[in-house]
């Protein structure tokens, strides 16, 4: 096996494979051996017919296909490892030649890692970090280890309060007419727990139980469901029963049963310093997530678009995976949603340049400040992995590949690299404006259609595994916040899919 690599715009590239003509008749012979059972001649026993025989049959390239494909998954990656190029994307292979006896010739088009010119780095301006803990926010989180540990009693004697939990009975209807996903039967529901859309469950107050009264509520303009989306609606409620919570009283003996300490006093004083410390790890987060953004609106980076895509689909089809995890597939979750996977390729898509973005400039970090991982921090981070999914330390290290090592070490070393931006920060009293790059470069990339250097966020609905389906009328979605840890997920390379002969193929999510 050979291969070229052709330079093309935008950090686009064109792998140019060839493979002898003696491992395509190897790979051809493969595919006979693997089919031939399937094949039934006229004279001869099904799995016997000689190759010839079916190829005269059938046409010369009936195994074409099959042997091509083996010989691009085989060769792909060898060919990708040989030039030596940083490849950042799948590849759109298109076969340019494939017959018996000729060298079997393939081209692969990939992204390669774009170059970053860094901009301000090290003492970037964030705003001053608040770990106090206030006793307003001690007594809200006493309150929910009350709500916690409350006991139901039934209520009988009177209307719906806030805060109460109803079973309920609903049909939703626009213009008068049924939609799909909008009734629901004994449905449990906690007023005010705001897992409906806005002002649906403040107008169950007062509703008495059995008897049927209206919900008239708005579709959010951004509602997933595109047919219900910015209109009216009104649903047919009925409160089929009322519960409410008893809440246990705030003593010593509350705090002995929720906790290791005797005292109230003690226990509080416990809960105010794991505040604390949620605190501080909630804002390192957050300080972290604001100075690589600084970092990278004072960057420039051109991303190709290859790039972008494959990260895409990396994001959907993990999201498939965390579904699977909680027993739902994307089939379902897409018709819960009302939503498709082309929508959810595009939803993602600035969560998307935003990783990469973050990864391309925490490694140029890495690179400016030779910042490299020991063999001690390596040895520590496997032991925590260990520990985690309860293994052998050496069973551990078996297990990984170098590749999959390797890519271990360069996510450390983007951490690294992050801790670095955040230890060398400026504090201010007051929150910093992003500093705005003026490049003739990043004007450019914000008038075009572009993934630019400057993207805001869209917020994504990735938290939740799927609205809990036809039982509630839509539920709120939450965004699901970019970390700069997830970064690490945005130099991964897929491998080719497989191609049909003579025809370009994409990867789909």
């Amino acid at each position: 096996m050979s291969v070229t690599v052709e330079k093309l715009e935008n950090s686009m590239a064109k792998l140019k494979i060839v493979v002898s003509a003696e491992q395509l008749e190897k790979a051809i012979q493969k595919a006979y051996d693997k089919n031939k059972n399937k094949i039934q001649i006229p004279g001869f026993r099904k799995g016997k017919a000689p190759r010839k025989m079916i190829e005269q049959m059938y046409g010369k390239g009936v195994f074409y296909e099959d042997a091509a494909n083996e010989l691009i998954e085989e060769e792909y990656p060898k060919a990708v490892e040989e030039c030596g190029e940083d490849v950042v994307s799948s590849p759109k292979i298109d076969v340019e030649q494939l017959e018996a006896g000729k060298d079997f010739i393939f081209t692969a088009e990939v992204a390669l890692k774009p170059p970053v010119k860094l901009g301000k780095y090290k003492g970037v301006e964030v705003a001053k970090m608040d770990l106090d803990v206030t006793d307003e926010e001690v007594d809200a989180e006493i309150d929910r280890q009350r709500n916690t540990n409350a006991r139901t009693v039934d209520v009988t004697d009177r209307a719906v309060e806030m805060n109460d939990i109803v079973t309920l009975d609903f049909e939703g209807f626009v213009d008068g007419v049924a939609f799909q996903g909008g009734k629901g039967t004994d449905y449990p529901l906690t007023i005010g727990s705001g897992a409906f859309i806005p002002g649906f469950e403040e107008q169950l107050v007062g509703f008495e139980i059995g008897k049927e009264g209206d919900v008239n509520v708005t579709f959010p303009e951004d509602y997933q469901a595109d047919e219900l989306a910015g209109k009216a609606a009104t649903f047919k409620c009925t409160v089929k029963a009322i519960k409410a919570k008893e809440l246990p009283e705030l003593n010593d003996e509350f705090a002995s049963d929720v906790s290791e300490f005797d005292t109230l006093a003690e226990y509080k004083e416990d809960v105010k310093k794991k505040l604390a410390d949620k605190k501080a790890t909630e804002q390192k987060a957050q300080r972290e997530d604001e100075v690589v953004k600084a970092v990278i609106e004072d960057s420039d980076m051109e991303l190709p678009e290859a790039m972008v895509e494959t990260q895409q689909r990396q994001i959907v089809n993990d999201f498939a995976q965390r579904l699977q995890m909680q027993g739902m597939n994307m089939d379902q979750y897409l018709q819960y949603t009302g939503s498709s996977v082309d929508k959810m390729l595009e939803q993602v898509k600035p969560q998307a340049i935003e990783r990469i973005q973050a990864r391309l400039v925490l490694e140029e970090v890495a690179k400016a400040e030779k910042i490299e991982v020991s063999d001690e921090e390596f040895e520590e981070e496997l032991k925590k992995m260990a520990e985690q999914y309860r293994m052998d330390l050496d069973k551990l290290k078996g297990l990984m590949s170098e590749t999959e090592q390797k890519t271990m070490r360069d996510d450390l070393k983007v951490q690294k690299a992050a801790d670095f931006l955040v230890e060398n920060v400026k504090e201010t009293a007051k929150k910093a404006a992003v500093k705005k790059t003026t490049t003739k470069k990043a004007a450019a990339a914000d008038a075009e259609e572009k993934p630019a250097k400057k993207t805001t966020t869209r917020k994504t609905t990735t938290k939740k595994a799927a609205a809990d389906a036809e039982e509630k009328p839509a539920k709120k979605t939450t965004a699901k916040k970019t970390t700069t840890k997830k970064a690490a997920a945005a130099d991964g390379e897929e491998k080719p899919k497989r191609t049909t002969r003579k025809k370009k193929t994409e990867e789909e999510a």
